[in-house]
């Protein structure tokens, strides 16, 4: 097996052969000079206990994976690649004799490595940017895509049947005997109605499945049962209340689509589908992803911009000064905590409003304590509850209160209403602070820089695959898409390493020749 000890590394002449065979523009001989590797070893060794086996190296690992992702390669192909390319072994830093992993290894470093560990990696990146100075803190750029599941998603017969079996399959090691049962009463079932309509077929997996879960919730797993296989018991249980959930509540949107995928759901974007969100925050200025995210398909988009921005600033200490974002997050709930809490000025397209022919809320003044409220006409009222979203206040004058008065036109759009109701939103000054800043020059400068967001969104769709899912469950996306995220990145490090490298040093007091001088020295 190939492990750390036995990887043959490359020698200065064999390397000088390498260096006169790959040209000096190349992208991969570039990224080693832009990008200091060894600085990733102490968060990727953390998933390699001390003792066993000595592991692959994992810079190696880390390098066969960038590999993969930058020329959209499976772990057969890039493997099978390195074996005769000279500038992968370059990158690679392995001889021409050095023997290569099975491309399994791969499979078993990314479940060691984990979206945490590797979470920690992409923070680490941007570190190394913003200490080159290519990261600001001016503005960030915030959007998100869809990401179709890597499912085939099933019917809603076939859905209930699979988590039934996945049910049955999780008690197997604890009751064989009663497990056999069940599963020749399946066998019944699905003989009994072939011929039967569909709504009958499901009606009878459903009440086979509750009947099951009867049983299997009060089914206790004996003491030293192995840990995994608990865990696995426990999950499919979890699993199979959720699906009898959602037929119990067909209008609830959060339903499971996949037993395969249990984190994917059903969201639309553009048109429906089943999966997830990346959502992603950019530097504007340098144009590098300084935070990412998976969602499900039907998640809070707009309050996610929080978890971006205090996901930054936790791993590197900074102040996000100014955020865009699109219409999601034109919510009271967010800008206030973004604005307040974060101290962050947001940048979001109000929501257009339809004129109105009668005073509108904002016509209505309320008590310092927020229990009475006074109409135009000065009449008041403290008959009032929460709104249906929870986002306000709902009050209602009284029928004689309006009945004789003398705005009464001014006020009720349908003279045939007995009454006004008036919502005062809490959030209301966030919003009307939002539709002021909308009318600004500096927001009108600040979102022609947006569709920057959505370039780069592109580039991750179509030229790394981020728009298919390659795993399932939420935590193998979030790895593919960090490990994407990581390869952008790089790509932009490079870049922009090269772009101040090329430049003329006439000022190295200035800013940039310190950056110029810690770039050199990088190289």
């Amino acid at each position: 097996m190939l492990t750390a000890t036995n990887l043959v590394l490359l020698v200065d002449p064999e390397r000088q052969l390498f260096l006169d065979v790959v040209p000096e523009d190349h992208f991969l001989r570039k990224l080693l000079q832009a990008v200091d590797f060894e600085q990733f070893r102490p968060l990727l060794e953390t998933a390699y206990r001390s003792f066993g086996r000595p592991p692959v190296d994992s810079i190696f690992m880390l390098k066969l994976e960038l590999l993969a992702r930058q020329y959209r390669l499976s772990d057969r192909e890039v493997i099978a690649a390195v074996r005769f390319n000279i500038a992968y072994r370059l990158f690679l830093g392995i001889s021409l004799k050095s023997p290569l992993p099975h491309h399994t290894l791969l499979t078993y470093f990314r479940q060691r490595l984990g979206p945490e560990r590797l979470q920690r990696v992409f923070d680490n990146l941007v570190g190394q940017a913003r200490r080159l100075g290519l990261v600001k803190d001016r503005l960030r750029l915030k959007d998100a895509t869809h990401v179709i599941a890597n499912v085939a998603v099933p019917t809603t017969i076939r859905l209930v049947a699979e988590v039934r079996d996945q049910l049955l399959e999780a008690l197997r090691p604890f009751a064989a005997a009663r497990v056999a049962e069940e599963e020749q009463r399946a066998d019944a079932i699905r003989l009994a109605t072939e011929d039967a309509k569909d709504e009958e077929r499901l009606v009878q997996r459903v009440t086979h499945l509750r009947a099951v879960l009867v049983w299997a919730d009060t089914y206790r797993a004996p003491a030293g049962s192995d840990a995994r296989t608990a865990e696995k018991l426990q999950a499919a249980l979890a699993l199979a209340h959720k699906v009898l959930a959602d037929r119990d509540a067909p209008k609830v949107g959060d339903k499971v689509v996949s037993a395969q995928d249990p984190d994917a759901r059903r969201g639309k974007h553009g048109d429906y589908y089943d999966g997830y969100l990346l959502d992603i925050s950019m530097d504007a200025d340098s144009e590098i992803i300084t935070a990412l995210n998976v969602l499900p398909a039907n998640g809070d988009e707009g309050a996610d911009a929080v978890n971006l921005i205090r996901q930054e600033e936790q791993a590197h200490g900074n102040d996000v000064q100014a955020l865009s974002i699109d219409g999601a997050g034109y919510r009271g709930e967010v800008l206030r905590e973004l604005q307040k809490e974060l101290n962050v000025e947001v940048f979001v397209p109000p929501t257009t409003r339809i004129p109105l022919t009668v005073f509108g809320p904002e016509a209505f003044s309320l008590s310092a304590d927020g229990a009475v409220l006074t109409c135009p006409a000065g009449q008041t009222t403290s008959q009032w509850q929460r709104n249906g979203h929870d986002t306000g206040r709902k009050f209602r004058f009284s029928k004689k209160q309006c009945s004789g008065c003398a705005r009464r036109e001014e006020c009720l759009s349908n003279p045939k209403a007995r009454s006004r109701s008036v919502i005062k939103n809490d959030y209301e000054a966030e919003y009307r602070a939002a539709q002021a800043k909308a009318e600004t020059p500096e927001y009108a400068a600040t979102r022609k820089e947006h569709p920057a967001i959505e370039r780069k969104l592109s580039e991750l769709v179509n030229r790394h695959g981020a728009r298919q899912a390659r795993y399932r469950g939420r935590s193998g996306v979030c790895w593919q898409m960090l490990m994407t995220g990581l390869v952008t990145n790089l790509k932009r490090v490079v870049r922009l390493v090269a772009e101040v490298l090329t430049q003329p040093n006439t000022q190295p007091q200035a800013a940039e020749g310190t950056v110029r001088a810690e770039l050199v020295g990088a190289s």
